[in-house]
């Protein structure tokens, strides 16, 4: 017969018997895939008629009822969901070059894989600012010097076959299709057609979706929708407050990594989880 030095420590493992998750403990997801959206308050997107897909997702997964920007406008937001800070950035201007760590730069490090794959990026590991629709801004894997070109690939180079998907990848709509330019409906028909697939397939092969805003439209002190969905989501509404650096942060602890500038700061999520 098992016997155990301390009551409660027989308990503690009774409890958290195979596949139950400690208060402490996350999913490592196979693979994870980020869409950041644009300039919508939660408000715009959550129950608007106009968003039919999004809010099946957020009705199938976890939503962050209290997700917050970090900042106005858009490029301080992406580099603080991509590397922990805004780097002192607080325009659009372009272009930029950095050389601190990154969520990218972590990932390769630990022998995993990234790649971001970005809408009208006219050629692979381009740094162009601006080409049709397409803008640099938004994609801040483009401004950092310790990153190979190969992460920053056009969207066409998303992979149809999803088990050849990198670990951590980020989907990056131009600016018709990402609600900056257009529409609320546009840009749900938009994710719909490139990322049902995914969803479906992710269920049956432990892998998860994020979807975010980089910012409001200044109208909701910076309140914007954030999604998880994935076999490892508790579905469900969240009312924690969030930001983009607890994003990072719980990517960062899913596997195993550090954790970069603000996002030390903060709370991994981990009360979402299966």
């Amino acid at each position: 017969m098992l016997r155990f030095a301390s009551p409660l420590l027989a308990a503690a493992l009774l409890l958290c018997g195979p596949g139950i998750l400690t208060a402490q403990s996350l999913p490592r997801p196979s693979h994870v895939v980020v869409v950041v959206e644009e300039n919508h308050s939660y408000s715009e997107i959550i129950n608007s008629p106009q968003a039919p897909f999004i809010n099946t997702l957020a009705s199938q997964g976890a939503l962050f009822t209290s997700s917050y920007a970090v900042a106005h406008p858009s490029q301080p937001n992406y580099l603080a969901l991509f590397s922990g800070s805004t780097q002192g950035i607080t325009n659009d201007s372009c272009p930029h070059t950095f050389s601190g760590s990154n969520l990218a730069h972590q990932v390769l490090a630990a022998k995993k894989t990234f790649r971001a794959y970005s809408e009208g990026l006219p050629s692979a590991g381009s740094e162009v600012c601006v080409s049709g629709k397409y803008v640099r801004k938004h994609a801040p894997w483009t401004d950092f010097s310790n990153l190979p070109s190969a992460v920053n690939q056009p969207l066409t180079s998303f992979p149809t076959n999803y088990a050849n998907l990198p670990t951590v990848s980020f989907v990056n709509p131009n600016l018709l299709n990402d609600m900056h330019d257009g529409t609320i409906q546009q840009a749900d028909s938009w994710l719909q057609a490139k990322l049902l697939g995914y969803v479906h397939w992710a269920k049956a092969n432990n892998s998860l979706l994020i979807i975010t805003w980089d910012e409001d439209d200044s109208s909701a002190s910076n309140r914007i929708p954030t999604i998880f969905v994935g076999p490892m989501v508790k579905p469900g509404k969240y009312g924690q407050k969030i930001t983009h650096y607890n994003v990072l942060r719980t990517l960062e602890a899913m596997y195993g990594l550090g954790y970069l500038g603000h996002a030390s700061n903060v709370l991994t999520i981990t009360n979402v989880w299966q």
